[in-house]
């Protein structure tokens, strides 16, 4: 009786992984069409620190804007999907020091328009992102615009470094909308002046 020696292979299981995989972003703005640049990664590798998710990272272009339209690049704005909500890293510089209201806004475009019989710098942008129409200004973690981000705090040399994390929000949030920044603070209501009292809108970025 003959013995018969039978070989076992065991089978591996086969992992994809592509990071960094660059997907294009369409972004409007600008007087009349004018493109701003923008782009986005899709992260399919995981996270780190315990906070990020595998999910999608958006990266958006930051650019000066006055009444004439579109200036110059400023840096970015990285997005990303974790389990502490949406987080913010700014990489940004060429801004006045101290802090500065940080909102998105309805519309991607960052082209300037009409008030009061003057042209304005970003007013194509519209007005703070507000999909349940509450009317209300009051911050990240109020019941307000969802559109409003906490302060962008800008330091003594005139760059914004810092991460910040907005629990009620998401990457789709952004998608289709503005990221406005404006030259005064932000005290997260709308008295004694509406909408936080930022003023003037001094740098744009959008994704389409």
């Amino acid at each position: 009786m003959r013995n018969i020696l039978v070989s076992s292979i065991a089978a591996l299981p086969l992992l994809a992984c592509c990071s960094g995989m660059s997907v294009g972003v369409g972004v409007g703005g600008g007087s009349g069409n004018v493109g701003v640049g923008g782009s986005a990664t899709v992260d399919v590798g995981g996270g780190d620190e315990g906070q990020r998710t595998t999910g999608s990272q958006l990266t958006v272009t930051m650019y000066k804007i006055d009444a004439k339209g579109i200036g110059p690049e400023i840096g970015t704005l990285m997005f990303q999907q974790t389990r502490k909500g949406l987080r913010i890293e700014a990489a940004l510089g060429g801004l006045a020091p101290g802090e500065h209201g940080f909102h998105i806004h309805e519309k991607p475009n960052c082209g300037p328009g009409e008030k009061d019989g003057k042209m304005q710098a970003g007013l194509a942008a519209g007005n703070h992102y507000d999909p349940h129409a509450t009317g209300k200004h009051m911050g990240p973690d109020g019941a307000g615009h969802r559109g409003d981000l906490p302060v962008l705090k800008v330091d003594a040399e005139g760059n914004a470094t810092e991460t910040m994390f907005v629990l009620r929000l998401g990457i789709d949030d952004i998608r289709g909308h503005a990221l406005m920044i404006h030259e005064g603070g932000d005290n997260y209501a709308d008295q004694p002046k509406p909408l936080g009292g930022g003023g003037a809108r001094i740098a744009c970025g959008t994704v389409s």
